[in-house]
């Protein structure tokens, strides 16, 4: 009977939901417990995952966000932010 942890990030908060789940669950078990969407982007400690993934006890389920911004391309503004800053 894995012991698991669903959490779910924005940037200022969380939310963070424990489970015991029966022997043999996978992701897509954890979410429905939850209450999420089954078949939403995870990851376990980090590492990407589908939602037919088994658990086991004391993982760590992170739902995973839609980037708002490509990674390079914020680098990039911030990057232009610093050598041509907006007077004030």
């Amino acid at each position: 009977m894995p012991a698991v942890t669903v959490v779910r990030a924005w940037p200022r908060r969380f939310e963070s939901i424990a489970l015991d789940l029966p022997a043999g669950a996978c992701v897509r078990d954890a979410l429905s417990a939850a209450g999420l969407a089954p078949d939403a982007p995870c990851a376990v400690h980090g590492v990407r995952v589908a939602a037919d993934a088994p658990l086991a006890d004391g993982d760590r389920v992170e739902v995973l966000r839609p980037l708002l911004i490509d990674p390079k391309e914020a680098r990039r503004r911030r990057v232009a932010a610093r050598r041509n800053p907006e007077p004030r």
